[in-house]
C-alpha cells in the first residue's frame, strides 16, 4: 500500500452566533480534511482539528514537510512514519525557549494528528475492518454526551434548562457544561438549576476551559458536590496547571479531568504521575494523532486514569470503544455550535438510548460530503 498522494485541505466556516466559554468566544468552525492516496485504490481519509488561528500553518507543515517524506512510503507502516514526521527538522521560527516556541511545537503536533488519522483510516481499509476493531474492539457503542450550557448574549437560565432538556430528548447521557466566565456563586446557582430541570440520573460534568484559580476552583467544586457532577474540567489557569490541580482534586470528591491542553505524551504522563488528573482528556487531533493517543492511553491504564476525549466524536468514537477505560464521546447537538459534524459526513453514527453506535464500514467508516468540502476549502 504505497502512498502516491497526500492532500491536506482546509475547510473553514463562520458561525452565525457567537459561544464563550470560560477563557474563549468561539466564532468560526474550523477543520482540516486529509486524504493518504495509494497505488492499492485506497484512500485514507479524516477530518478533525479546529484549529482557528494557525490553521494555515499546519497546512504547510504538511504539504511542505510531510509530504516528501511519505510518498513512496508503506502506508501499513504507521510506527515508521509517525517516528520520520516527528524528528522532521522543521523551522518555524524557534527560539530555543519553552513557552514562545510551544505554538510552534503545537503546530507540528497537529500537523502529524492529521497524516497519523488518515494512515489509520487506510489501513482500517486495508485489512477491511473498522477502526475500533483494528485497535482492539472492546465495545461497539460509547456513551455519548453533549457539549453546551455556552454563554451567550441574552441567554436566561430558562433558556439553559430548555437546551439541556432537548439534551434529554434527543436521548444523550449527559452533558458537558460550560462554567467559568461567571462569578463562582452563579456558576453554581447555573448547575443548580441544571441539575433541578433534569433530574437525577442525566450526567452533568463541569468545564471551566482554565479560568479559575485554586482557590475559585475549590470553592466551586465544594458548593457544587450535592449535585451530582460526574467530573471537574480544567478547573485551574494554565500557569498553575502541577499544584492547582492537586489543590482542586484534594478539595472535594469530584473527579478531575485535565489533559486537552497536552500534545505529547509526555506532558499526559506528567498528569498522571504526580497524581494530578481522575481522567485524561487528551484530543487525538491535537496530540499526534492515533499512534499517539493509544500510546497514553496505554499508560494511563497501569495507573487507574480513565480516557475521556476533547470533541472530534468522528475519531474518538472508534478510540473510546477500543479500550475497558474509555468514558464519553463528545458532540455538540446544536447545528449552529458545529455545522461541519452535522453535514460533512455523508451520514452520522446512530445516536440511542444514549449511546453513540459505531458504523460498521471499514477504517473510520465515514465517507466526506465533497460538495461541503468544495463549498468550505479556505485555499
Amino acid at each position: 500500500m504505497i502512498i502516491t498522494k497526500v492532500e491536506v485541505i482546509p475547510l473553514v466556516r463562520k458561525l452565525a452566533d457567537v459561544f464563550e466559554g470560560g477563557t474563549y468566544r468561539i466564532i468560526n468552525r474550523n477543520t482540516l480534511v486529509t486524504r493518504i492516496y495509494t497505488d492499492s485504490g485506497i484512500t485514507g481519509e479524516v477530518f478533525g482539528g479546529d484549529e482557528d488561528n494557525w490553521q494555515a500553518e499546519v497546512v504547510s507543515v504538511i504539504r511542505d514537510h510531510f509530504t516528501p517524506l511519505l510518498i513512496g512510503e508503506d502506508a501499513r507502516n504507521i510506527q515508521r512514519l509517525w517516528q520520520k514526521m516527528s524528528t522532521c527538522k522543521i523551522n518555524l521560527g524557534n527560539r530555543g525557549l519553552h513557552v514562545l516556541d510551544l505554538r510552534n511545537r503545537a503546530i507540528i503536533s497537529q500537523a502529524i494528528a492529521a497524516v497519523d488519522m488518515a494512515l489509520w483510516d487506510a489501513l482500517g481499509k486495508f485489512c477491511n475492518l473498522p477502526l475500533y476493531q483494528l485497535l482492539g474492539g472492546y465495545r461497539d457503542k460509547v456513551p455519548v454526551i453533549a457539549i453546551g450550557g455556552y454563554y451567550e448574549a441574552g441567554k436566561s437560565q430558562n433558556a439553559l434548562n430548555d437546551e439541556m432538556l432537548y439534551y434529554r430528548e434527543i436521548q444523550v447521557a449527559g452533558v458537558k457544561m460550560k462554567v467559568g466566565r461567571a462569578s463562582v456563586a452563579e456558576d453554581v446557582e447555573r448547575v443548580r438549576a441544571v441539575r433541578a430541570a433534569v433530574g437525577p440520573d442525566f450526567m452533568i460534568a463541569c468545564d471551566a476551559n482554565q479560568a479559575w484559580t485554586p482557590q475559585a476552583a475549590m470553592e466551586f467544586c465544594r458548593k457544587a458536590e450535592p449535585l451530582n457532577i460526574r467530573w471537574m474540567e480544567e478547573p485551574v489557569q494554565w500557569s498553575d496547571q502541577l499544584e492547582g490541580l492537586r489543590m482542586v482534586r484534594e478539595a472535594s470528591s469530584i473527579p478531575v479531568v485535565a489533559g486537552q491542553g497536552e500534545i505529547s505524551r509526555y506532558g499526559c504522563r506528567d498528569l498522571v504521575q504526580h497524581g494530578r488528573v481522575n481522567i485524561l482528556n487528551v484530543d487525538v487531533t491535537l496530540a499526534g494523532g492515533i499512534t499517539e493517543w493509544l500510546r497514553i492511553a496505554g499508560m494511563a491504564s497501569m495507573y487507574h486514569v480513565d480516557m475521556a476525549h476533547h470533541e472530534e466524536a468522528q475519531v474518538a468514537l472508534h478510540l473510546l470503544a477500543s479500550i475497558p477505560h474509555g468514558l464519553y464521546v463528545e458532540i455538540f447537538p446544536n447545528i449552529k455550535r458545529d455545522p461541519m459534524w452535522f453535514e460533512l459526513p455523508v451520514q452520522l453514527p446512530r445516536i440511542r438510548d444514549g449511546f453513540m453506535e459505531l458504523p460498521s464500514g471499514p477504517g473510520l467508516g465515514l465517507p466526506l460530503n465533497e460538495e461541503i468540502i468544495r463549498q468550505y476549502r479556505a485555499d
